[in-house]
Parts: C-alpha cells; structure tokens; sequence
C-alpha cells in the first residue's frame, strides 16, 4: 500500500480544508515546501489538488503545478477542476501519473473510456466522493446516487484505479470508518486509494488490511496527529 500526503493548493498556497468548505481553510506555506518536506520524509508520491480549480478558476495554480511535477520528478495523482475531457488530457500531457476525474466522470461517463484509450487505463483515476453512501458531485453540494454503484461502472468504463472519499469524515481528524470501503473494495477489481479521515497508524493498518492500494494523508498530516514516518512503517 502507498501513501500519498496531500498537496492542496488554493491561491498558491497549500491549505487544508475541513469538509471541503474553503473558508474552512488553514494556510500551510508553499506548496513546494510541504511537498519537499514529505519527500525528505520518506514518501514516494503525492496526491495534488487545485482548489481554485475545484471551486470554478481552472487555469489558476496550473504554472505552479507544472514546477511542482517537474521539480519533484515522483508520482503524482492530480485532481481538481478537471471539467472536460481536455482539461483532463492537458494535465496527462503535462506529466502527471494520474488524473483524478470526479463530477465530470458522473456528469460524462464516456471520458473514462476516451481517457483510457488515449492515455493508458492506468492514468485514470474516477473519484468516488461518498456522502451517506451517495456519490457527491459538484463540490459535494450534489449527490447522484449509490457510490457502489458508480463504481462499477467507472471500472466497466475502463478506468485503472479509483479514489475513494469518505466526505462525511474528510477533514475531520476522527478517523476513517471502514465498512464503505470494505464495500467498495469487494465491489471492484481495480485498484483503491482511500481519504478522508486518515488520523492515526491505526487507520492505515485498517485500511491495508481491507485490501486498499494506498491512503491520502491530508489534515491529521499537517496538523501532526498522524506520523508520516508512522504511516510508511505501516505499510511496510
């Protein structure tokens, strides 16, 4: 299982936010810092997300980003205001590992398979942002019906890997709950990252246990709740 700190970036700053509600946010500094600091720390790939783009300014953080994939040089799954099937392919041309595509998976199941066939199933990561057991769109705002469900036919779709986000617990530092990911690990035969909640080794543990193919370390990392160091012995 892989960890992926969470490199979150809204006007050019790494934030953290609690529930995904941007006056939630709290500041972190650069983003090329923490995510050097991760690395130095032993992790071997980050998990980047536009914040500007995911609350409706697309472009915004893009040059920042591209220094951040250049200069790092390791794996990374990017997600946030990816809104079409071009913006998806101009973060793929930019060297990304994987983009993370979530209300316009749902909104335009078909991209997954354009995606794949252009770029490689390994490259498309459909994010499955779960509220009561409902896939979440739109910022979360939205729901459009059952998460397992939508999973499935990601995977049908010809997508390589999933994100899946518990949003009921995202941000909250109280701990995963495992019997949604359970549920959705059985589901399907590709690959699961889980976030949301990820506070302590305990959690990670649980998370290797129930087959998960890597977890997002976001909040509870930056607050000092969860160790990287503690996280990486985990998945040892």
């Amino acid at each position: 299982m892989n960890i992926f700190p969470a490199v979150d970036i809204l006007g050019g700053k790494c934030v953290q936010l609690v529930q995904g509600k941007r006056e939630s946010a709290t500041a972190y500094g650069d983003p090329f810092a923490c995510a050097t600091r991760w690395l130095d720390l032993g992790a071997t790939a980050l998990h980047v997300v536009n914040l500007d783009g995911a609350f409706g300014t697309a472009s915004k953080n893009a040059g920042l980003i591209k220094d951040l994939i250049k200069k790092t040089g390791v794996e990374i799954e990017l997600g946030g205001g990816i809104r079409s099937v071009d913006d998806a392919r101009n973060w793929l041309e930019t060297g990304v590992d994987r983009v993370i595509i979530s209300t316009l998976a749902t909104r335009d199941p078909g991209c997954i398979r354009t995606l794949s066939r252009e770029f490689g199933k390994e490259r498309v990561m459909p994010g499955v942002d779960a509220k009561g057991g409902q896939i979440a769109v739109h910022g979360w705002q939205e729901t459009a019906g059952d998460y397992i469900g939508w999973a499935k036919r990601f995977e049908e779709l010809g997508a390589g890997s999933l994100l899946y986000t518990n949003v009921d617990v995202e941000g909250l530092q109280q701990g995963i709950r495992i019997d949604p990911v359970k549920q959705l690990i059985d589901a399907v035969t590709i690959p699961v990252v889980v976030a949301g909640g990820v506070s302590a080794r305990s959690d990670v543990a649980a998370l290797k246990a129930a087959g998960a193919a890597g977890a997002v370390l976001g909040s509870a990392l930056y607050s000092g709740k969860i160790k990287l160091k503690d996280a990486l012995e985990e998945c040892r």
